[in-house]
This record gives C-alpha cells, sequence and structure tokens, in this order.
C-alpha cells in the first residue's frame, strides 16, 4: 500500500483534502472524468429529493434541526452525516444540497446537522446535540431510504471535532442525553482539521479563546476534566471506526500538531487511519487541484473500509 502522505511531502499536486465544504472545490467539468457524462450526472443530481428543516431533537426550548438530501438512485443508500465547522459559537448548516455534489455522486444520501452553539450552551451540549442526530437516522432509515449500517460522520474544523466525538465517544462515557442512547454503529469518519485535543488548546502557549468558551467558566481543575472528556483523543480504542484526517501543516486555527498526535494515538490501537498532509495548507484554504485530488482520496478510503462499492 502506497504511503500517501509521504507522496504528499514529494508532489506538488498531491493528494491533500481540505476545504470548508467538498464541493466548493470542484467545477463541473473536472468531474466529467470520475463517473458519467457531465449532462446525466447532472441530470442525476437534479433528482436529489431535499426535505428540509426536520427536528431531530426538542431542547431547552429549541427546536434543533437538520436536512435530508435524499441520494436519486433506488434502494438504501449510504449516508454521509456532515457538522459544520464555526469554533462551536457560529455556524449553521448549509442551505442546499449544492455544497455535498460529490458525496451525492459517490451514491450518499445526505444528513446535514444544525446544534446548539456557545452561546446557547457549551460543552457538552454540541457533542449530545451530534449524538442525537445519529439517533434520529437510526429511527428513520425506511424513510428516507437510509442504509444505516453504512453511515460515515464527516465535519470541519469543530466539527470535525462532532464528528470524531460522534464516531468514538462511549456511551459509558456517560455524555448522551437519556433519549439519544439508541445509536447506530459509525463506518467511518472523516475529520477535516479537526480538534481531537481540547486539554492542549487549554494551555498557555495555544491557547484558543473559541475553545476555552466552548468549556464554560468553571474553576480550572473542571475545565480541564471537562476537556478531557471532550477530547476524542480519549476515547481513542481498538474497534473504533477508520479514520481519515485531512490537515494543513500551516493551519492557524487548529495546530497541525493536533492531527499528527491523533494519528499517532490511533496507529497505537491499531485503528485504521490516514492522514493527509497538505504541505503550506491553511485553515481549510488548499487550491483547486487538491481539492479535486480529495473526492478521489475518500471514495479509495470508503472502498478500503467497504463504506462503498467498486
Amino acid at each position: 500500500m502506497w504511503r500517501k502522505e509521504a507522496i504528499l511531502k514529494r508532489l506538488p499536486l498531491a493528494i491533500a483534502p481540505g476545504l470548508l465544504l467538498l464541493s466548493s472545490a470542484f467545477s463541473s467539468a473536472q468531474y466529467a472524468n470520475v463517473n458519467t457524462p457531465a449532462r446525466q450526472d447532472t441530470e442525476d443530481i437534479a433528482r436529489t429529493t431535499e426535505v428540509k428543516n426536520l427536528t431531530y431533537l426538542s431542547i431547552g426550548g429549541q427546536d434543533l434541526q437538520l436536512d435530508v438530501y435524499k441520494n436519486p438512485h433506488a434502494g438504501p443508500a449510504p449516508v454521509l452525516v456532515y457538522f459544520h465547522g464555526g469554533g462551536w459559537w457560529k455556524g449553521s448548516r448549509p442551505l442546499s444540497y449544492g455544497s455535498f455534489r460529490p458525496f451525492i455522486r459517490m451514491g450518499f444520501s445526505v444528513v446535514s446537522v444544525d446544534y446548539r452553539l456557545t452561546g446557547v450552551a457549551p460543552a457538552p451540549a454540541a457533542v449530545q446535540d451530534a449524538r442525537c442526530a445519529l439517533s434520529w437516522i437510526k429511527k428513520n432509515p425506511a424513510t428516507y431510504g437510509f442504509d444505516t449500517s453504512r453511515i460515515v460522520v464527516y465535519g470541519t474544523s469543530a466539527g470535525g471535532h462532532l464528528a470524531l466525538m460522534s464516531g468514538v465517544l462511549p456511551t459509558s462515557a456517560g455524555v448522551d442525553l437519556p433519549q439519544c442512547q439508541d445509536q447506530p454503529a459509525v463506518a467511518a469518519v472523516l475529520n477535516f482539521y479537526g480538534i481531537a485535543d481540547l486539554t492542549d488548546l487549554l494551555k498557555p502557549e495555544h491557547q484558543r479563546s473559541w475553545a476555552a468558551r466552548w468549556l464554560g467558566n468553571g474553576d480550572a481543575s473542571d475545565r480541564a476534566d471537562l476537556a478531557r472528556r471532550m477530547s476524542p483523543i480519549s476515547y481513542v480504542r481498538t474497534g473504533v471506526p477508520p479514520v481519515l484526517t485531512v490537515h494543513g501543516d500551516s493551519d492557524p486555527t487548529v495546530p497541525y500538531a493536533q492531527a499528527v498526535a491523533l494519528k499517532r494515538a490511533l496507529d497505537r490501537e491499531k485503528v485504521p487511519n490516514e492522514l493527509f498532509t497538505v504541505p503550506g495548507g491553511a485553515h481549510g484554504k488548499f487550491d483547486d487541484q487538491q481539492k479535486l485530488a480529495i473526492e478521489n482520496a475518500i471514495r479509495q478510503f470508503l472502498i478500503q473500509h467497504g463504506v462503498l462499492r467498486r
């Protein structure tokens, strides 16, 4: 098996995924040589069924909502669950399926999730909400044609953290809400420049104000304990889903060291994983050719781990 990370360091057009949303990376012309003729591909995408503003959880007087983009092809589809970024304090789910065209082309139906932000409820609220979204998916496979044996969680930045927590947090950790403890297994995690270790972001030399705000105003020992409990790296163990991590080595927002530490932890436990390092890459800002390469890289990763079929 070829070593992708080494190749990234050598080639200027290395396979290096990175973008706020995958679709923004690719033109329709670039897609034409991946799967189907461009016109047929466009027609297939246009038949995607949108089901908007579905409430998956009501809590604290707020209805938390998600959107479903049902794949146009017949039969139960693998499910991509997307969590947006924004440091847990800002952002919202995309307005349309345009952001997810590459995944729809791969055969996915997409579930795009909003969650409670810091101004509404600090940690662990966002993690609880992400896990509740999975619980909702498990309850609704027939209605939306979900194949719940092939669920992939995907997130960017803080959303990458939520994707990781969705995949690795055990119910025994005591974080889940009582009404959301019946969750499907996650088949794979796509972690795009996400936070793996919050304890590191509390250190004076690495501190990030948005991370500190999300952890709340408790005393130092309580915040340190909460940071550990909210860190995906705390739950790495044999048997967690395969993880694909994408990170630029010049990221000023989420240190690249987060990705390296996560990979080391996954390797120690022999969890299948790949780290795609983007040389000189900032926080999700990569060139178009690198963005194009990621569609094929994701496809191969998911084929390798049994989520997609060749």
